[in-house]
């Protein structure tokens, strides 16, 4: 199964920066920053470069807290399955985030997380994530891309 990172950052005010997908996977919904590990590279360098690279903000790998692990099937397209390794950022130096090619970043307070139009696996993880614990969720997206299955493992 494919390696994959999510990165979300918080600002001193409680804010949580999403970004809109601008293109390609998951277009139009609103995420953290992330991607697949490219071969040779490890889950905290991927984060790392590929928050940078979606919204200019630059943090060293050290500044990564691990928040949980999210394991993606979808049924009739195999080559989405993912292992997605999820980390918060709570310190930083740099820009609030930039709009890129791909994202265009902007910070939520936290009972303002735009939900509806996040992926339908959000409400079950990002709640638990944003109250400390540390999460292992398994999901399972039908052929329509619908949400079909919510298997919770670890969450402590």
């Amino acid at each position: 199964m494919r390696q994959s990172t999510l990165i979300f950052v918080m600002n001193p005010k409680e804010e949580i920066l999403l970004a809109m997908k601008k293109r390609g996977f998951g277009e139009g919904k609103w995420n953290g920053a992330g991607g697949k590990v490219e071969a040779g590279e490890t889950v905290e360098a991927a984060a790392v470069r590929e928050l940078r690279e979606e919204t200019g903000i630059d943090v060293p790998e050290s500044k990564l807290e691990s928040v949980g692990i999210l394991h993606f099937t979808f049924e009739g397209k195999p080559d989405w399955n993912q292992d997605v390794n999820v980390f918060f950022v709570r310190d930083y130096v740099g820009p609030d985030g930039i709009e890129t090619e791909e994202m265009r970043p902007e910070w939520f307070t936290l009972d303002k997380i735009p939900f509806d139009d996040m992926w339908a696996d959000d409400p079950y993880w990002l709640p638990r994530v944003l109250e400390g614990d540390k999460v292992d969720f398994s999901f399972t997206f039908d052929a329509d891309g619908d949400l079909a299955e919510v298997v919770e493992g670890y969450v402590g």
